[in-house]
């Protein structure tokens, strides 16, 4: 019997599966510069840049698409036209990663959300996957999206979301803002979904540090079963070092960060290119994936995935990290990618 994998739930959850293979460097197409393009399979497409950056967000799950500097795409990604697959980009609304068999209560009331990864009887990456945010404005550097989150029954809470993508000489960079526009208080988390290609064939050379202290424990459905330190382990990547052969499917938690509050994540590429994701302290979590699965037949390890997350894995049924929004109450947090060559 063939073995059920992460990217088989991605893609039930997803949906469909696209059939073509996706190259590493993959190029999301805008038609036009400055202003929204054509309708795609990803919806609506807006193209920022500044100097040697250039960025491509698509409307659908305010998706990060493409990410190039001097040309050169930067992102694990996929055309377009194709609905892709592995979540690539998107923004993950109103939770990250999993609820435990779509059940949680809140409030003192019981509430279930549906079932979207079957064999793990699991809620995967929220309601707002494959849903089109509406443009608030688009100028030649960045561009600001929102959508406004009807209550459902498993949801019966209302969200207003807007976020921004914005270039700079340095990188690209996400502000997502969620307010509570209902007369009851809502849980609430979020995540980005974007993958970095390996810069080679592998990410296997990629030089790799990550800055927490603490992982995630799972059971065989993913689900967190408790923390412990990474210190002596293969997740131990507090020092640089190759990524090597070590598959990751986990959350980490007790970022180390800097003077200014952010946490940050350093990819050294065997191209040459350094990258870093830096996180503020609204994301307390980071969810990594080595891309050992692909639901398409591209080669697997092409990209790796280190998601901001707001909270742990299940956190709708433990409170690990989860927000609460009264009415009224709003949260704000930013995280970006930047690049040294």
């Amino acid at each position: 019997m063939r073995r059920f994998t992460r990217r088989d739930a991605l893609a039930t959850a997803a949906g469909a599966t696209t059939a073509a293979a996706l190259a590493g460097h993959a190029t999301a197409q805008p038609s036009g510069s400055g202003g929204a393009g054509r309708q795609t399979a990803n919806g609506r497409l807006y193209e920022i840049r500044s100097g040697r950056q250039r960025a491509v967000i698509a409307g659908v799950s305010a998706t990060l698409l493409s990410w190039q500097v001097d040309g050169v795409e930067m992102l694990l990604t996929h055309p377009a036209d194709e609905v892709g697959e592995g979540f690539q980009g998107k923004t993950i609304l109103p939770w990250p990663n999993r609820i435990d068999h779509g059940r949680y209560t809140f409030g003192g009331e019981e509430l279930q959300v549906a079932i979207n990864e079957p064999k793990r009887d699991a809620a995967l990456h929220g309601l707002m996957s494959f849903v089109e945010w509406q443009p608030v404005r688009h100028r030649a550097d960045g561009v600001v999206l929102e959508y406004l989150l009807p209550p459902d029954y498993g949801y019966p809470f209302r969200l207003a979301f807007r976020i921004e993508y914005a270039v700079d000489d340095s990188g690209v960079r996400s502000t997502l803002s969620a307010k509570n526009v209902g007369d009851g208080a809502a849980p609430f988390g979020t995540a980005n979904h974007t993958y970095l290609a390996a810069g080679g064939d592998r990410i296997d050379d990629i030089v790799f540090e990550l800055p927490a202290d603490t992982y995630y424990v799972v059971n065989d459905r993913l689900i967190p079963t408790g923390t412990a330190p990474v210190e002596g382990i293969e997740y131990d990547y507090r020092s640089p070092r190759r990524i090597g052969p070590t598959e990751m499917d986990t959350a980490f938690t007790r970022l180390r960060r800097g003077s200014d509050g952010n946490a940050v994540v350093r990819f050294a590429r065997p191209d040459g290119v350094t990258a870093e994701l830096w996180v503020d302290r609204t994301h307390g979590y980071l969810q990594v994936y080595t891309d050992d699965s692909p639901s398409t037949d591209r080669p697997a390890r092409a990209g790796i995935t280190v998601e901001p997350m707001t909270c742990a894995p299940n956190a709708f049924v433990t409170g690990d990290g989860l927000i609460t929004l009264r009415p009224g109450e709003t949260h704000c947090g930013t995280w970006g990618y930047r690049i040294f060559s």
